[in-house]
C-alpha cells in the first residue's frame, strides 16, 4: 500500500520533528492555497523549501523515518555501476527506483516511495536479490538516474546458486514481472537500434546481449532462476512449443512499439544450462538504403552501375554473415525496379518487402528450396533474378546457366574477398568456362562502424608513426602529419563512440586477364594481384580512405578488415 503524503500529513511530521513551527506550517499552507487557486501544483514541501523553512534533506529524512527505512545522501555515497545495470532505464522510470549497491547480499534501492510493496516484489524477482529500500532526496535520485541508466556498461550481479530445472505452472508465462521484463528487453533493443538480442543461460546467471552496429554489448545479467520463465514467455509470443526444450525451434512474432511495427524472428538452441534464445529484429517500415548511401569508393559506384545495368550476367556479392550483402542487393534491386523489368527473388527470409518485385520465401519442409525455387522462377519469364544465397552446386549451376541465357542474376556467396568468389564457384563444381563467361563482376564488402558525429575526437599523428604501423595508409604527398579521429563516447551513442555503419567495398571486374586466369584455374591470390594491377581498390584501401575522411577510426578498420 502506498503512503499518502498530504499537505497536513507532511507538515505535521515536520512540526513533530522540530524542523518547522506550527505558525510556519500555517503560513506555508496559506501560500499553497494561493498557488492552487492560480493553477499551480499542490506541493507543500516545495513551498516550504521556497520559503526557506526547511531543506529537501529535511523532508527526505522525515519521510524515511516515517516509512521505517534508512536515509541516504548520494553526495557522499559511491554508486555501484554493477547494481545500476541490474534494471533497465524503463524499469527505473516506471518504479521511480534505482539500485545503488549491495549490503550483506541485499540490493540497496533508492525509491521515491519505499513503501511500494508491488514495486519491491517486482524488483526482487527481476534482479534475484532481496531489496533494501532507502530514501534519498528526490533531486539526487533524478540526477543519478539520468546520469547512470543510459550507460551501456557490462554488469554482473553476485553469483547465485544454480537452481534445479524448474517445473513451470500453466500460468507461469502470465507472471507479471516476467511479462514486463520480456517487453522491456524488446523495447530497449528497438530504442538501442539493435539488430539481434541474445538471451543466454549460464551456470550462475542469465546474460542478455544486444548486437548494435555489428558489435555485441552486454546489457544486463539476471538471476538464473528467472531464465526458464523468460524463455517460456518469449516462446509463447513467437508461437513456439514451450514444452519442447530438447531440440532447436524457430518462431516469429510482430510487435508494435512507439507506432512502429517490428518483425521479430526467434530461434531457440538447447545448451548445457538451458535454452538460448536469439531474436532478430527487422523493421519493414525502414526505408531501403540507396546505392549512393552504400559507401562505394570513388568511381566504384559508376563501374558497378555499368555492370548491373547490363541485360544479362551474374553478379555475386560476397562477405561473411552480417557484412551487409543483403542491403547491397536490395539497393541494387530498388535501382533496377522499373515498369519495364520483371524482377523475381527467392529468399530466406524475406527481410524487406519491395513494391513491384515478386518475392518468394523458401520453405524446405514443403520442398521449396533455392534450387527448386530458381527453376520455377525461370518458367515465369523474369528479366532479373535475385537468389538470397548460393549454398550448393545445383543452385550455383542454375544461377550461372540462367545468366548465360539472357537473365541478370544477383546473389550472395560466403568468401573473404572478391577473387575468392571465382575459386569458390570452381570448388562447387562449376566449370571454369561457365564462370568466365557468366561473371560480370564480383563485389566484396564489410561493414565498419561510423564515428559518432557528436563526440568523435580529433588527434594528430605524425607521418613516421602512421606509416610505421600502417605502411599502406593513403597519405597526401608532402604531409608531415595527418588529422585522424577516434571514438570518445556520449549518451547519443550509448558511450560506444560509434553510431551507424557504412560499407567498405572492393569491386572486381571480369577483364580478359581475369577471364584467362579463371580458365587456367589459377588460385585466388593470382586473380587478386591481377585485379589490383588493373586498378581494383581493395577492402583495406577503401577502409583506410574512410579513416582519412574522418568517417571511422583506424582501429575499427583494422578490426574488421584483415
Amino acid at each position: 500500500m502506498k503512503v499518502r503524503y498530504g499537505w497536513n500529513y507532511l507538515g505535521n511530521m515536520l512540526v513533530a520533528a522540530g524542523i518547522i513551527t506550527q505558525s510556519q506550517l500555517q503560513e506555508a499552507l496559506e501560500q499553497q492555497k494561493i498557488k492552487v487557486r492560480n493553477g499551480g501544483k499542490g506541493l507543500l514541501g516545495r513551498t516550504l523549501m521556497e520559503m526557506g523553512y526547511c531543506t529537501e534533506e529535511d523532508i527526505a529524512r522525515v519521510m524515511a523515518e516515517q516509512a521505517g527505512v534508512p536515509y541516504l545522501s548520494l553526495e557522499s555515497y559511491t554508486v555501484d555501476e554493477t547494481a545500476v545495470g541490474l534494471i533497465t532505464p524503463e524499469m527505473a522510470r516506471r518504479y521511480h527506483a534505482l539500485p545503488l549497491g549491495f549490503d550483506q547480499g541485499r540490493l540497496i534501492v533508492a525509491m521515491m516511495n519505499p513503501n511500494d510493496v508491488i514495486a519491491i516484489d517486482d524488483l526482487r524477482l527481476l534482479t534475484g536479490y532481496d531489496i533494501q529500500p532507502v530514501m534519498v532526496p528526490d533531486s539526487e535520485l533524478e540526477a543519478v538516474t539520468r546520469r547512470m541508466v543510459h550507460s551501456n556498461l557490462e554488469t554482473r550481479p553476485e553469483p547465485a546458486a544454480k537452481p534445479e530445472e524448474p517445473v513451470l505452472p500453466p500460468d507461469a508465462v502470465e507472471n507479471r514481472p516476467v511479462v514486463q521484463l520480456a517487453n522491456m528487453i524488446l523495447n530497449q533493443a528497438v530504442q538501442a537500434r539493435a539488430s539481434d538480442i541474445h538471451i543466454e543461460p549460464r551456470e550462475r546467471d542469465t546474460r542478455v546481449r544486444f548486437r548494435i552496429d555489428g558489435v555485441l554489448h552486454t546489457i544486463m545479467h539476471r538471476s538464473a532462476d528467472i531464465h526458464a520463465l523468460l524463455v517460456s514467455r518469449i516462446k509463447v509470443m513467437a508461437n513456439m512449443d514451450i514444452a519442447e526444450r530438447r531440440v532447436p525451434q524457430d518462431g516469429r512474432m510482430t510487435i508494435k512499439l512507439e507506432g512502429r511495427t517490428i518483425d521479430v524472428r526467434a530461434a531457440s538452441l538447447p545448451t548445457a544450462y538451458g535454452e538460448k534464445l536469439t531474436l532478430r529484429l527487422l523493421d519493414p517500415t525502414n526505408q531501403l538504403i540507396t546505392l549512393e548511401q552504400l559507401g562505394f569508393p570513388p568511381h566504384g559506384l559508376e563501374k558497378y552501375v555499368k555492370i548491373m545495368c547490363r541485360p544479362y550476367g551474374f553478379i555475386p556479392v560476397t562477405g561473411p554473415t552480417g557484412s551487409g550483402k543483403s542491403t547491397t542487393l536490395y539497393a541494387t534491386l530498388a535501382a533496377l525496379n522499373t515498369e519495364e523489368k520483371h524482377i523475381i527473388t527467392v529468399e530466406d527470409p524475406i527481410e524487406y518487402r519491395v513494391e513491384g518485385i515478386n518475392q518468394v520465401q523458401i520453405n524446405p519442409r514443403a520442398g521449396l528450396t533455392f534450387a527448386t525455387g530458381l527453376r520455377s522462377i525461370l518458367r515465369n519469364d523474369p528479366d532479373i533474378i535475385m537468389v538470397g544465397e548460393i549454398r550448393d552446386q545445383e543452385t550455383a549451376r542454375i544461377a550461372v546457366e540462367s545468366a548465360l541465357t539472357g537473365h541478370l542474376v544477383l546473389s550472395t556467396l560466403h568468401t573473404n574477398d572478391a577473387a575468392g568468389a571465382i575459386t569458390r564457384l570452381g570448388d562447387m563444381g562449376i566449370e571454369p568456362f561457365l564462370v568466365a563467361s557468366s561473371l560480370m563482376g564480383v563485389v566484396a564488402q564489410r561493414l565498419v562502424r561510423l564515428l559518432c558525429p557528436h563526440c568523435k575526437e580529433a588527434y594528430q599523428l605524425s607521418r613516421e608513426s602512421l606509416l610505421a604501423s600502417v605502411p599502406d595508409f593513403p597519405l597526401p604527398a608532402g604531409k608531415d602529419s595527418v588529422r585522424l579521429y577516434r571514438p570518445r563516447g556520449c549518451l547519443r551513442c550509448s558511450n560506444t563512440g560509434y553510431r551507424g555503419r557504412i560499407g567498405v567495398y572492393e569491386l572486381l571486374l571480369m577483364s580478359e586477364t581475369i577471364q584467362g586466369l579463371t580458365l587456367q584455374r589459377c588460385p585466388s591470390r593470382d586473380i587478386r594481384e591481377a585485379a589490383v594491377a588493373e586498378g581494383m581498390v581493395t577492402l583495406r584501401q577503401d577502409g583506410l580512405r574512410k579513416v582519412g575522411e574522418g568517417l571511422t577510426s583506424l582501429e575499427e578498420v583494422i578490426r574488421v578488415v584483415v
